[in-house]
């Protein structure tokens, strides 16, 4: 259901970020995926800890569709900042290229996940998963969004 409501959303983060600038965006996009990749992370390990873990299920759930929402958000202004960023020459090129890193996420990180889950951990993949995307969005912030920023690309 997470990976449908994210590709169902991207057209919205794309026309959004037409809107608004898709480094934008992508900075909103990513702080509420730190924020729910944290709370999902939380209420995981509350859950194991509990005699009672279906009481975390709801605000799991929420925060789950939360995080896959903001992905799909996110990867629509990510598509509408290549197309800003690069000349119409170099943009297939590196849309092939995002696309390809993507499709490999896709792997990686129910990957990661399944073999947190088995190993009792899972919240420890969100933390990682929460500082991927931090780096991500300093990397954002540094390269669009700041003063003197290298591409001006709000």
């Amino acid at each position: 259901m997470g990976p449908f409501i994210g590709a169902l959303i991207r057209p919205v983060g794309g026309w959004v970020s037409d809107k608004m600038g898709g480094a934008k965006v992508t900075q909103i996009v990513s702080i509420i995926m730190i924020a729910s990749a944290l709370g999902v992370a939380y209420f995981m390990a509350a859950a194991y800890r509990s005699p009672t873990p279906e009481q975390y299920f709801w605000p799991f759930f929420v925060l789950f569709i939360v995080l896959f929402t903001a992905t799909g958000l996110g990867n629509g202004s990510t598509f509408r900042t290549i197309a800003m960023v690069f000349n119409a020459e170099q943009a297939g090129p590196a849309l092939g290229w995002t696309s390809a890193v993507a499709a490999y996420g896709a792997f990686f990180i129910p990957k990661v996940f399944g073999e947190q889950i088995n190993a009792t951990t899972p919240e420890y993949a969100l933390y990682g998963f929460a500082i991927f995307y931090a780096v991500c969005l300093v990397l954002n912030w540094w390269f669009y969004l700041r003063p003197n920023a290298y591409v001006k690309n709000p």
